[in-house]
């Protein structure tokens, strides 16, 4: 694919047998500009058909590019995608386009409505502050609901409108939500959850044993925040469960490179499908060198975290693992303080490892020292500051002198006599040997809950690295750029850099294979 997908993954949904997934694109160079809706569907997730343009900007209420938008499934069969436009004036408006014929499983052609623009800034909002339509849910009224990210100075909101076609439209009084400090709130998304259970819900679903997610994209800092609370379809108001967790200032979706992420419900295999982009930090020449910018995340479900009640767990799709082909299994691999153990897969002619990999990793902590330090660490001292407890994990993507390597960690740190707070981390200030590129650490605490392992999983790519720990309860996504360890180069490693613990590791790795990603031919 040539060109620049930009930001945001848009209008996600399965229709006729074929997932569709439309994203921003710029068809003429790999730098941002001219935003156009590119297109591509698949049957499972994994290998994708591009199809030609969906949406391009040659409207006077998008001439400025065709931005996010949301599908919305009518029960008559119809498809209403909703979708914001830039105007000459760089004025956002709201827009309604529809599937030329709906009967159609790839959704071909799209039709612009006539009556667009159908949604203008109302008083009291900018006229740049007013973005992103949600999917709509339906309204014990019988009226659908549409969720709009906007702002009142730093005060992040979503504004919710009513309407019976998608044409005409009610502004509610008051607003879903909204958090003083975090100001623009832009691909706004609101979804119900399961209490209990492991499948996702339609999104109009609500009542008793639901809860509902509200997540923003904070324009300041580029960071996709969630929280889970209730809703009320009467009132249409949602308050978190925990204010101290609201969004804008507490959980995160990914605490790596990750924004601007859209979910879907998945009426098919009834879960709810998350998608999220990763962007570029090298530079504008590199991007234009290779002729592309920026990915998509590997589609995650998205199910409520029984155990705890407050996180989300994200899983990748389960046919991801249709890619798996020969495995390696590990059995209780001691990695001592201070160690580091290469775990030699791949050919057995010589130690490279396919660059294509997904790991899963169970870890046992054996205290050696009879005592635990006190001790204020946490990510940011990246995977070589040594601790008592920690850190321990996996070296990705590492050339075999150890110059280049993206470290993925548990950190577990002594708080008091009774408790320890772990860490789950991403350590890319050794990734690369580049000059012009992120080298940073990410990451967050992780809640293990009652006699739970430290578990992560890992899927290496090339140049993307995906890890979820604790069964998806903490993800972060990093984009790395290798010189050095990659083809034939590249080499996984165990280390341990704990003072007073030896770490027992058990893992199955998976060689992968790539998937396609080609043009559609009829």
């Amino acid at each position: 694919m040539v060109g620049y997908p930009s930001p945001d993954p848009d209008g996600p949904l399965y229709h006729k047998g074929w997932y569709h997934i439309f994203y921003q694109y710029n068809p003429d160079s790999a730098v941002w500009g001219n935003i156009t809706w590119g297109h591509a569907v698949s049957r499972d997730l994994i290998h994708w058909l591009l199809l030609p343009l969906a949406l391009v900007p040659d409207r006077w209420y998008d001439v400025n590019g065709v931005w996010t938008g949301s599908a919305t499934r009518h029960p008559d069969g119809n498809i209403y995608m909703l979708y914001t436009g830039s105007t000459g004036n760089l004025t956002q408006v709201q827009n309604l386009a529809h599937p030329a014929d709906p009967s159609d499983p790839l959704l071909l052609h799209w039709v612009k409505n006539a009556a667009n623009p159908v949604l203008l800034p109302p008083p009291g909002i900018g006229p740049k502050d007013f973005r992103d339509p949600t999917t709509a849910w339906l309204g014990p009224d019988g009226l659908w609901r549409v969720a709009i990210g906007s702002r009142v100075e730093k005060l992040g909101l979503t504004l919710v409108y009513k309407t019976r076609d998608f044409l005409s439209y009610e502004l509610l009084d008051h607003y879903l939500h909204s958090v003083p400090g975090t100001g623009m709130w832009e691909c706004v998304d609101f979804f119900p959850v399961a209490v209990n259970g492991t499948k996702g819900l339609d999104t109009s679903a609500a009542g008793e044993g639901i809860k509902h997610v509200l997540k923003a994209s904070l324009d300041d800092t580029k960071l996709d925040h969630f929280a889970v609370g209730t809703y009320d379809p009467v009132e249409d108001l949602w308050t978190p469960d925990d204010p101290k967790n609201d969004v804008g200032i507490g959980l995160k979706y990914d605490y790596g490179r990750y924004y601007a992420s859209k979910t879907f419900y998945d009426q098919e295999k009834e879960r709810r499908i998350l998608w999220g982009w990763i962007n570029e930090t090298d530079t504008e020449f590199d991007d234009l060198k290779k002729g592309w910018a920026s990915l998509q995340t590997i589609p995650r479900t998205v199910v409520l975290d029984g155990r705890t009640g407050a996180d989300l767990l994200q899983w990748p799709v389960e046919e991801i693992e249709s890619l798996r082909l020969r495995s390696y299994c590990f059995e209780d691999v001691l990695v001592g303080p201070g160690s580091v153990v290469p775990l030699h897969i791949g050919s057995a002619t010589q130690n490279s490892i396919p660059l294509q990999l997904d790991i899963m990793a169970e870890f046992e902590v054996e205290l050696i020292s009879g005592k635990k330090t006190d001790e204020e660490n946490s990510c940011d001292g990246g995977a070589a500051e040594r601790s008592s407890l920690g850190p321990f994990g996996i070296l990705a993507l590492a050339d075999a002198s150890l110059s280049e390597l993206t470290s993925v960690f548990f950190r577990p740190v002594q708080t008091s006599a009774d408790a320890v707070t772990t860490y789950f981390c991403t350590d890319q200030t050794r990734s690369s040997l580049a000059p012009d590129v992120f080298k940073v650490v990410y990451g967050s605490s992780i809640p293990v809950v009652g006699d739970e392992k430290l578990q992560m999983r890992v899927l290496v790519d090339h140049s993307i690295v995906e890890s979820f720990g604790q069964g998806g309860r903490r993800v972060i996504s990093s984009r790395v750029y290798p010189t050095k360890a990659i083809y034939g180069d590249a080499r996984l490693f165990l280390f341990n850099n704990a003072t007073d613990v030896n770490v027992k590791v058990k893992l199955k790795i998976w060689e992968m294979n790539s998937a396609f990603i080609r043009p559609y031919t009829h």
